[in-house]
């Protein structure tokens, strides 16, 4: 058992290290997780399992994994979760943090399904884990119950009729009801609409029965303050449950210390969440009813809570008369007016907005009111004159007021050289002169021969500042250059993201210039040639196709972009194909133009052009047309490429889909006809469930083969090989 233990102890310190590197670095996620779904399964120790939950809550919650990868992850963990949340015996603490991720999972799962609609495996998965989740939520612990209420208000916000989406910013999580196709054959929107109808009402039904766990109702008010932020038209609906709510109706009875404590806490998050939907829209139509909610609210909680006042009587006045006693008295309250200090200026010059603050914030001074646009310092104007003091404005004009006549009375008077004395110091106003004789003219000759000779004057110091010249940088280290680079392309390929997808508008022709205007496929034409020929010729050279160092410190930039080019395309490779054949002609073109410079270089097509197909062919359908139409609009085709193409018939259900990709060479290409014919007779020969198929093309296309195949059956019927019908 020490030895067991021991073990465990150790894997969980392996994990925890792979933790703190994919939290350095987030490129790390996919391979840390799909590591990670063996060790994590519904067979491993609890210790592991509940590691293993909050690391995949953590991921899909986490803001630097980006959206695009965050869906590919969440359809490789979905049969794990699957797993683990149908185990009936499953610890509640991997069951929380499971929730948790099926909540951050159940956008991306219906956005790509919303785009791949023949993917109807993943859905059922999906389906799955909400069934059980909404099963389970009535009869889990509070903690489980708690993300059960979250993953039901991500339904809900996925499943309703959400605002327009703004291109400009480019919310990835932004999924809604409008997203759906009328004629999806997954995903029907009448049904998913009244789904979370439903579930709307299921959260709001805690509102309406006697639960007395404020944990839950907190848990609840703080969900739909999203959904009525982000859902306007179900808005009223949840407020006016929320108005029929009284938190303190449970203080009539015996009052514990911890029902004070979860009845303050029910009427504070009540209060709070309708005083912000009442700040965030004050024009909405049930500002009346809330702000007399909230007052009503407030004074009830006084009355039932302030036992001190209850005790000791209302306070007495401190300041001013009492109100009660006005109408005997025939005395008038004073109006207290803010007092607002202006300070005055110093002495010396001062600029007219120096004139004009009046604040004594030092981070308002230097605040540049300039660099706002002037709409919004009109409507910030507006506003803080309509919600201005008369009083405060009186004594803000009065203190600058009094700033400009000091200005004017403390101008000093000038002295005329000519007529102002020597020699008299003007502060000094005890002076009063002494009445001697006035010298003579020998006695002052006598003084000037006895004075000593004067000392000739030092120069003053010379303090005139000199060129001053910043210190050169530091010199980059090779990590910072490519983590510098590696940021640089990671934002190149964000904005892609929000450009405008092809086919949208027209195309300029073959004669527009390359990448001249703000569109993707202009930054798809900067992308793919600073992969190829931003560093051409300088690259080692090589008579052989190098392949590039997996070490992040030896990656050229280029190679940088070729990797997130290559992750880019198999996101979606059926929609960015035509992106992928783009970039394999420019590699192809590169190439050559190497080769007639006669210059060794490190060739790319070849290695590239594999990678991707090796990429899409384990993703492919019968029925996809990506893998024709790829290898019809590639450049070049080698022998190793129809390789890949020939290893799809090791599936029977992918054949036809490889011989046809071949059939349209043949058609299509001529140059590559004669290997495109040779890879068909090979899989002739190799495969006994593509003969049939691959007889026909080669007896059409191939003259002489018809021949060789009577040969091959007469041969077979001389060993004795006949059919088994004969």
């Amino acid at each position: 058992m020490a030895g067991a233990a021991f073990s465990v102890e150790q894997q969980i310190k392996q994990l925890d290290d792979a933790r703190k590197l994919v939290l350095k670095d987030a490129n790390h996620y996919p391979q840390i997780v799909q590591g990670i779904l063996p060790i994590i399964g519904p067979s491993a120790r609890v210790e592991l399992r509940r590691w293993g939950a909050d690391f995949l809550a953590e991921t899909f919650s986490s803001p630097t994994v980006p959206a695009q990868q965050k869906e590919t992850l969440s359809l490789i963990v979905l049969e794990t979760i699957k797993a683990m949340i149908e185990n009936p015996q499953e610890d509640n603490a991997v069951i929380k943090s499971i929730v948790q991720t099926a909540a951050s999972i159940y956008p991306l799962v219906v956005r790509w399904i919303i785009n791949n609609s023949y993917d109807g495996p993943t859905w059922e998965r999906m389906l799955a884990i909400k069934t059980r989740i909404l099963r389970i939520w009535d009869s889990a612990v509070s903690g489980v119950r708690i993300c059960c209420i979250k993953f039901a208000q991500r339904v809900v916000l996925v499943q309703t009729v959400g605002p327009d989406a703004d291109p400009r910013r480019g919310d990835p999580l932004e999924v809604s009801l409008t997203m759906i196709p009328q004629n999806h054959p997954l995903l029907l929107p009448r049904n998913l609409e009244a789904e979370s109808s439903g579930l709307l009402d299921r959260m709001l039904g805690i509102f309406q029965e006697s639960i007395s766990d404020a944990v839950l109702v907190d848990a609840t008010l703080n969900s739909l303050s999203i959904l009525i932020r982000a859902r306007p038209h179900v808005a009223n609906r949840i407020l006016n449950v929320i108005l029929n709510f009284n938190p303190l109706k449970q203080a009539n009875s015996p009052m514990t210390p911890k029902l004070r404590v979860m009845v303050k806490s029910m009427e504070k998050t009540t209060r709070l969440l309708l005083m912000h939907v009442n700040k965030r829209d004050p024009q909405n139509p049930l500002a009346g009813r809330i702000q007399q909610y909230v007052e009503r609210m407030m004074r009830s909680r006084n009355e039932i809570f302030d036992e001190a006042s209850r005790k000791r009587g209302p306070p007495e006045p401190i300041d001013g008369l009492d109100a009660a006693k006005r109408q005997k008295l025939g005395a008038q309250m004073p109006i207290a007016i803010p007092k607002f200090y202006v300070p005055p200026l110093t002495l010396g010059p001062h600029t007219i907005a120096e004139l004009f603050t009046v604040t004594t914030d030092e981070g308002l001074k230097a605040f540049d009111v300039a660099q706002l646009s002037e709409e919004l310092v009109v409507k910030i104007g507006i506003t803080i004159l309509q919600k201005l003091d008369a009083g405060v404005l009186n004594q803000a004009v009065e203190g600058v007021r009094q700033r400009y006549n000091s200005l004017k009375t403390a101008q000093p008077e000038l002295l005329n050289p000519a007529t102002a004395p020597l020699g008299i110091d003007e502060d000094d106003d005890d002076y009063e002169p002494d009445f001697y004789n006035a010298e003579d003219t020998e006695q002052i000759l006598n003084k000037l021969d006895n004075a000593p000779p004067e000392e000739p004057k030092a120069k003053a110091p010379n303090m005139a500042l000199g060129h001053f010249t910043l210190p050169p940088p530091p010199p980059l280290t090779t990590e910072q250059v490519t983590q510098i680079g590696q940021g640089t392309v990671s934002r190149v390929f964000g904005v892609m993201q929000t450009l405008e997808e092809p086919g949208k508008k027209p195309k300029a022709g073959v004669n527009r210039l390359a990448a001249s205007a703000y569109d993707r496929d202009a930054w798809i034409t900067i992308i793919t040639r600073l992969a190829t020929r931003a560093t051409a010729g300088l690259e080692e050279g090589s008579d052989v196709v190098q392949v590039e160092s997996k070490d992040p410190a030896t990656l050229s930039l280029s190679n940088t972009i070729r990797e997130s080019l290559y992750l880019y395309i198999l996101e979606d490779f059926r929609k960015r194909i035509d992106i992928a054949v783009a970039w394999l002609c420019e590699e192809w073109y590169n190439d050559k133009v190497q080769m007639t410079l006669g210059a060794e270089s490190v060739f790319h097509y070849e290695k590239w052009v594999l990678k991707v197909l090796d990429g899409i062919l384990p993703y492919l359908d019968a029925r996809d047309k990506v893998l024709t139409r790829f290898l019809s609009e590639i450049p070049g085709l080698s022998l190793d490429v129809l390789a890949r193409v020939k290893s799809l018939c090791r599936d029977p259900a992918m054949v036809n889909l490889a011989l046809t990709s071949l059939l349209y060479l043949v058609i299509m290409r001529p140059p590559v006809r004669e290997i495109a014919l040779d890879a068909v007779e090979d899989i002739w020969n190799t495969y006994e469930d593509a003969k049939p198929i691959a007889a026909k093309y080669l007896t059409k296309w191939r003259p002489g083969f018809a021949d060789r195949l009577k040969d091959n059956d007469n041969e077979k019927k001389t060993n004795g090989v006949t059919p088994i019908a004969a």
